[in-house]
């Protein structure tokens, strides 16, 4: 056996001996040079993602469609993929499909590992909305909507979005308008407001309704109100009105402070007393007066 193949016994030596060992378990005792494993692993993944894609457009409803999904067996490095095809089913669509929000809906409800992933997947590819389409990025907040409005997926995600006019693109404007625009159609502005004004989880919502500077606070203030979503930002207007009041009053107070710095000042050089310059030279002119009065004596 040696002797009949030294190529594959050098190529063996040549390589990493725990890599190449442990190949030998996994093979069979067949030894499978390392490009010929990543290959293969390439192919499966191919192959994974062409089941999971047929499963999700030859589904029925999206019942049917879960639960063959469901019964695809995955590895555990492979469960993502399935999230990933199915937003990408999505994006792909002229316009957005109720069908894939409803399947994404009945995953995370029935799979924890899926809603985890789901949840992996809003922070990446809010990170890359630049490099979408308009049609793409309108289709995908979408369907991160509906998993949020039926909460499907927790609400502390949102963390992630920064709404401040640094940290945001025109792409990511206007995902966040389509995402909160499509919240308040089906929850209502006023179940909208309860939920990002709720002292339970409000912590999740400071950086899209920011409070730590005037400047933030006012941008998001007309963000929402320019895309018909003032109602929401009630509690945002109090804050800058209240934060608008103590500057003004450490600015009134700065100024006060420094008013009576300048009078005190002033009163100071009134009552300053003479220099010894000025006495000597008063001095000196009293005694010219006297010589002068003694020569006409």
């Amino acid at each position: 056996m040696l002797q009949n193949e030294p190529q594959s016994l050098s190529t063996f030596l040549e390589g990493n001996v725990d890599t190449n060992l442990s190949n030998l378990g996994q093979n069979g005792g067949v030894y499978i040079p390392p490009n010929e494993i990543a290959l293969q692993e390439e192919t499966n993944l191919v192959n994974l993602r062409r089941t999971i894609y047929l499963t999700i457009m030859s589904g029925v409803d999206y019942k049917e469609a879960g639960d063959k999904l469901l019964q695809i067996m995955l590895e555990p490095c492979q469960e993502m993929e399935l999230c990933v095809m199915l937003l990408k089913c999505c994006s792909q669509e002229r316009s957005y499909l109720l069908y894939y929000g409803l399947l994404g809906q009945r995953l995370c409800m029935i799979n924890r590992i899926h809603l985890e992933n789901f949840e992996k997947c809003f922070v990446e590819q809010y990170s890359m909305i630049h490099q979408l389409e308009t049609n793409v990025l309108r289709n995908v907040a979408k369907f991160f909507a509906h998993l949020l409005r039926t909460d499907a997926l927790p609400w502390h995600c949102l963390a992630s979005i920064r709404l401040t006019e640094e940290d945001t693109t025109a792409s990511s404007r206007i995902f966040i308008k389509i995402l909160f625009q499509e919240l308040a159609e089906h929850l209502g502005i006023r179940l909208l407001n309860e939920r990002l004004t709720d002292p339970a989880t409000q912590d999740f919502y400071d950086s899209i309704l920011p409070r730590d500077t005037p400047r933030n606070t006012r941008f998001a203030i007309n963000f929402f109100t320019s895309i018909g979503l003032g109602g929401i930002t009630g509690n945002l207007r109090e804050y800058l009105k209240h934060i608008s009041r103590i500057i003004m009053q450490q600015q009134k107070a700065a100024s006060g402070s420094s008013g009576s710095d300048s009078v005190l000042e002033l009163d100071s050089s009134e009552t300053e007393p003479v220099s010894e310059s000025s006495s000597s030279e008063s001095e000196s002119d009293h005694d010219e007066r006297r010589k002068k009065k003694r020569r006409r004596n």
